[in-house]
């Protein structure tokens, strides 16, 4: 374990986009920072699905006014994973992969940010550390065998197979019309009685079609009760129904990691919806000197947040901080 004896002007836990933000915002004002991110560069990025395109066009994913040419007019992951790294190594920012952020001591002026590699003394922090890590899990037996999982990559993996489908967000309905294309059977289970209204809008016609002409079967107002090793039970409107099933998607979204922000004494000021205690004008929470930047400050409302929305809170936290 290495003790880092320089004092950061502020130590921005998470190396997403957002938490770049912060450091390039750091940069422009002659502050010292360190970045910290448990895993790859723009981590979260890294593990969306392999054909992902962006709900934004590429001026709305800028950082700093930094241009963000695609080819495409709204940019896939590939290319916002090679925007990201260009601005982390061309500004040759000083950023520490592969390390996680354990614990946060803030009761002096002065925080101790530790890692599983070290330990950083700061006089801000900011936690920038998305949503993207933790799956909201369904809670039905079975949701632990090898054949279930969480995340979706790439389609090739599920041709030829049954495939269930839980969700109709996005990252639901882009797993469905891919496997389907690449000669997957699939099965969509929802829980409401329609798609998601959020779903991308040049979407949404083509899934809304499949399902209509019946190359993609969906139960609408249904749930998962039990996962077994070749079969699914599902509790429809019209009763229980059993599918022959190899694989199954639980796509039901994420949330952050609430536990973590428990633990260094950040307060929530929504219950309900877990939305944690920060300044609006300032982003700094119920702790004098730890702030939020990005989607983490929506608590479980993950779609209120996002890249082209919370850019800004980059300007915030250093303008602050500067006084």
């Amino acid at each position: 374990m290495q003790t880092h004896n320089d004092t950061y002007d502020i130590v921005i836990i998470g190396g997403g986009p957002i938490g770049i933000a912060c450091g390039l915002e750091a940069e422009k004002h002659g502050l010292s920072y360190v970045i910290l991110e448990k895993g790859c560069l723009v981590n979260s990025l890294y593990y969306y699905p392999t054909n992902m395109t962006f709900f934004s066009t590429s001026e709305k994913l800028e950082l700093d006014g930094i241009p963000f040419i695609s080819t495409n007019p709204k940019p896939r992951k590939a290319e916002a994973l090679e925007y990201y790294r260009r601005i982390a190594t061309s500004n040759e920012m000083n950023i520490r992969l592969f390390e996680k952020v354990t614990e946060v001591k803030s009761d002096s002026a002065v925080k101790e940010v530790i890692t599983t590699k070290g330990s950083y003394k700061a006089k801000n922090v900011v936690v920038a550390t998305g949503f993207y890590d933790i799956p909201n899990y369904i809670g039905v037996q079975g949701e632990e065998l090898p054949k279930v999982a969480h995340y979706y990559n790439d389609p090739h993996y599920y041709a030829t197979q049954k495939t269930i489908v839980v969700g109709a967000s996005n990252s639901a309905v882009d797993a469905a019309l891919e496997i389907y294309r690449k000669g997957g059977n699939v099965t969509m289970i929802v829980r409401a009685e329609d798609i998601g209204p959020r779903v991308k809008y040049w979407v949404r016609p083509d899934i809304v079609n499949r399902i209509e002409e019946g190359s993609i079967k969906a139960y609408f107002n249904s749930s998962i009760t039990e996962i077994k090793e070749n079969e699914v039970i599902v509790q429809t409107q019209d009763g229980e129904v059993h599918i022959e099933n190899d694989f199954v998607l639980l796509l039901t979204g994420y949330r952050p990691n609430f536990e973590f922000l428990n633990k260094i004494g950040i307060s929530l000021k929504d219950e309900s919806k877990r939305i944690p205690m920060y300044d609006e004008n300032t982003m700094e929470t119920n702790i004098p000197g730890i702030y939020l930047a990005g989607v983490i400050c929506g608590g479980m409302e993950t779609h209120k947040w996002f890249i082209e929305n919370s850019r800004i809170h980059a300007k915030l936290i250093v303008a602050n901080i500067v006084g």
